[in-house]
């Protein structure tokens, strides 16, 4: 297949490309069926592939649209891969399992969102419930500007937007929207009130495809922060020394891609709270786990939190005309996936190499 054909353009094409992909390699694929439609009324799914021995006790998990939109670039790499055969010999050779995990979130990824349908941002919704949520109060500072009774904002709304980042800081603006928030439902990286169904599905496939592992690897797909088409390996996992170094050792690429980190400022990504990288820990708790997010670029900030403002605010007023509709739609893919040859070969090579680092850190 040519590079092109393992991505899609929309979610249930991606779909049929990763069962497709799946049964030409000889593995099967589970089925998590998702209670909502998509945006066709097609069925949605966690479509799950391991390949590999059930016993493994090293275990590659490879996982896709977290944030549902950013899942056209995250099935591309989990597709190729499949269709890779120097890639799953390699695996194969040092006897670590891989288990791809496609569309963690699906509804976002067939509805062109990043939230779930509970309008959740999965990477926010690893709380334990029964205790008090952590409180952001800049994005309360925030939240009445950030969605304007029309769209698109006025000068006026522009200008006092402006004037808060002047004021605080573009980093600030940034990690006030972005870390996380529990009081606005229906308002921007929301974490919810409970664990989402892609949460509870989540942990499900871990600890089916985890229990039995000693060693547990795990690359989740992002897109969305820092140049366009680099690839930023994001230390996914809790502030622990030992940790970090493990990652580094495996993936930092000979310094071309140093593993950066949320808690020492050397990532492009806010400090977070929630974050599904914690799940690891409750459902696989005998393994040493390792991981990063790769996060791919795709435009600058600033015009990214625009275009999910403005996927809110339609949210928020499904009277809107369908072209204003169709409009910001099509700003919210391009915010997240560039359609283009050579960002599509960037993105897949700079996967492949992570993943052969994570195989040989897994094994060694």
């Amino acid at each position: 297949m040519t590079l092109d054909d393992a991505f899609s353009h929309s979610y249930a094409q991606a779909r049929r490309k990763f069962i497709d992909a799946a049964g030409a390699a000889g593995v099967l694929v589970e089925a998590k069926r998702h209670p909502e439609k998509g945006r066709d009324g097609e069925e949605l799914a966690m479509d799950v592939a391991r390949e590999g021995e059930a016993d493994a006790s090293r275990v590659l998990v490879l996982s896709s649209a977290c944030h549902g939109v950013e899942g056209f670039c995250g099935s591309g790499v989990q597709v190729s891969a499949l269709h890779d055969a120097e890639w799953r010999e390699h695996a194969r050779r040092n006897g670590v399992a891989v288990v791809y995990i496609h569309a963690l979130n699906p509804f976002g990824f067939s509805h062109i969102r990043r939230t779930t349908q509970e309008n959740v941002d999965l990477n926010r919704n690893f709380h334990d419930f029964s205790k008090p949520l952590p409180r952001n109060a800049r994005y309360g500072e925030l939240h009445d500007m950030l969605f304007p009774d029309e769209w698109p904002p006025s000068k006026e709304n522009d200008e006092a937007l402006a004037a808060w980042v002047e004021k605080n800081g573009q980093m600030a603006y940034q990690a006030a929207i972005s870390s996380g928030q529990h009081e606005f439902p229906r308002g921007m990286y929301f974490g919810g009130e409970g664990p989402t169904w892609s949460n509870r599905t989540l942990r499900e496939v871990l600890r089916a495809h985890g229990r039995r592992a000693g060693r547990i690897a795990w690359i989740d797909f992002h897109t969305g922060l820092g140049p366009s088409g680099l690839g930023e390996r994001i230390f996914a996992g809790p502030d622990d020394p030992v940790q970090v170094a493990r990652a580094r050792s495996w993936w930092d690429g000979g310094g071309r891609t140093p593993v950066t980190s949320i808690y020492d400022g050397s990532s492009t990504s806010a400090k977070l709270t929630g974050m599904m990288w914690s799940s690891i820990f409750d459902e696989c708790p005998q393994a040493e786990y390792t991981g990063i997010a790769m996060e791919y670029g795709t435009q600058p900030v600033l015009q990214v939190l625009h275009a999910l403002r403005a996927d809110h605010w339609l949210d928020q007023h499904p009277e809107a005309s369908p072209e204003l509709k169709a409009q910001i739609k099509r700003e919210v893919l391009e915010a997240f996936y560039t359609d283009t040859p050579e960002w599509k070969r960037r993105i897949v090579e700079q996967a492949r190499e992570a993943m052969f680092q994570a195989v040989d850190g897994l094994a060694h």
